[in-house]
């Protein structure tokens, strides 16, 4: 590395930028944003289990450490992973055509070196959190790579739901480094990331219809169409209400918090069917969702300090 900087420095307006793409192909290959919310909803499982257990996390940090760091490099490799499968797809979706397995900044097998050294990596530090923690890292690499990416992904409608499996899966992680045998808070994460994720990605969807059905991937809007689209979003949304009740454990204001969140989300929901532009409100509801997720998890770690 030293002898890399002394030979550069002389020219490092030139080489600046070549760094600054290769690191930004890195970590759109690894979907960098997904890593980080998904870490969120990991350490969200983690921390609620240290509470509710009543471990003191600073005498966990070394499991702390494995668990965060093994779930970011496992959510890293799955994606890269999906990169590589999609290589003969992305080209067709204008959202995707700057990803490096398009554009060729990386080699196919490059990507799959990246993508399987992440994942052992990434599961050696889960199984030294806990054995449960290793297994539900498996669950979760074999439910978006194989469940998702390479069959239901581009054969059936319910492809998206199949997706939300492994989504819902992180908070389990956190939980089961802590608690393996898991708990109704740990089914309660589990069921709201579940559930939420279909209004969520069925209102990106809505925004690239035209992208995916070019792809030949049948999203629910593109098979049945927006309206269909919009009573699936309605229900699933429906369905997020009686979950904070497996978490009581934090408490009746949270409850509360998360009851109207998911009133706001509901009348957003149904406005769908009035607009005129369903684009416009598709990126309203996406944003919700975003807001929704932040707020709910954010919300936990707080209101588990006061119980």
């Amino acid at each position: 590395m030293s002898n890399s900087h002394s030979i550069t420095a002389n020219t490092e307006t030139e080489s600046q930028p070549v760094a600054s793409s290769f690191m930004k192909d890195f970590l759109s290959l690894i979907k960098i944003g997904i890593v980080n919310s998904n870490l969120v909803t990991t350490f969200t499982g983690l921390w609620l289990a240290f509470q509710f257990t009543n471990t003191n996390f600073l005498h966990e940090l070394d499991l702390l450490f494995f668990t965060l760091f093994g779930s970011a490099l496992i959510i890293a490799g799955s994606a890269a992973m999906n990169n590589f499968i999609d290589r003969d797809i992305d080209p067709v979706m204008k959202s995707k055509k700057g990803r490096p397995t398009v554009t060729g900044r990386f080699s196919p097998s490059a990507v799959l070196m990246t993508s399987f050294t992440f994942l052992i990596v990434g599961e050696i530090f889960l199984f030294m959190a806990s054995t449960s923690a290793g297994i539900w890292g498996l669950a979760g690499i074999i439910s978006y790579v194989v469940l998702y990416s390479m069959w239901s992904k581009r054969k059936h409608v319910s492809n998206t739901i199949v997706g939300s499996i492994s989504g819902a899966i992180p908070p389990l992680i956190g939980w089961a480094a802590v608690e393996p045998g898991l708990s109704l808070g740990a089914l309660g994460l589990f069921l709201i990331m579940f559930a939420w994720q279909p209004p969520h990605f069925y209102a990106l969807a809505m925004k690239r219809t035209e992208e995916y059905r070019a792809a030949n991937i049948p999203m629910l809007p593109v098979v049945k169409g927006f309206k269909r689209t919009k009573v699936s979003m309605l229900l699933w949304v429906i369905l997020l209400f009686p979950l904070p009740l497996f978490l009581m454990e934090l408490g009746t204001a949270f409850v509360v918090l998360a009851t109207a969140l998911n009133v706001g989300w509901l009348v957003l929901a149904i406005k769908g069917f009035k607009v005129e532009d369903d684009i416009k409100w598709a990126t309203k509801m996406f944003v919700y969702s975003l807001n929704y997720m932040t707020i709910l998890f954010v919300s936990m770690i707080i209101f588990s300090m006061f119980v």
